[in-house]
């Protein structure tokens, strides 16, 4: 699913909504997680999961193609881990009741 489809799909459940008002909500909502990524916070919305970041340290990479030794930089990267009911609803839509 895209962010439009998302953006569609909620305002199909709210009628009494305008879609430019539920575009709005999407994306406030999206850039306060990225606001709070960016501040180094962690954003837990209970039953879904948490956003991190975590801190990958400076290191000596390859390059594929010459296989010439190429110093890569400290980096800071985005993390997501899924909470316990989203793993189990996941893990139970592959499988089908006999």
């Amino acid at each position: 699913m895209i962010k439009s489809e998302l953006i569609d799909k909620l305002a199909q459940a709210h009628p009494h909504l305008y879609q430019r008002d539920v575009e709005r909500i999407v994306n406030v909502v999206l850039e306060e997680i990225a606001e709070a990524l960016e501040r180094g916070d962690r954003v837990e919305l209970r039953g879904f999961g948490a956003f991190s970041v975590r801190n990958r340290p400076p290191r000596q990479g390859r390059n594929p193609r010459t296989g010439e030794a190429v110093a890569v930089k400290e980096k800071h990267v985005p993390f997501f881990k899924t909470g316990k009911e989203l793993r189990a609803r996941v893990d139970g839509a592959g499988k089908k009741s006999s």
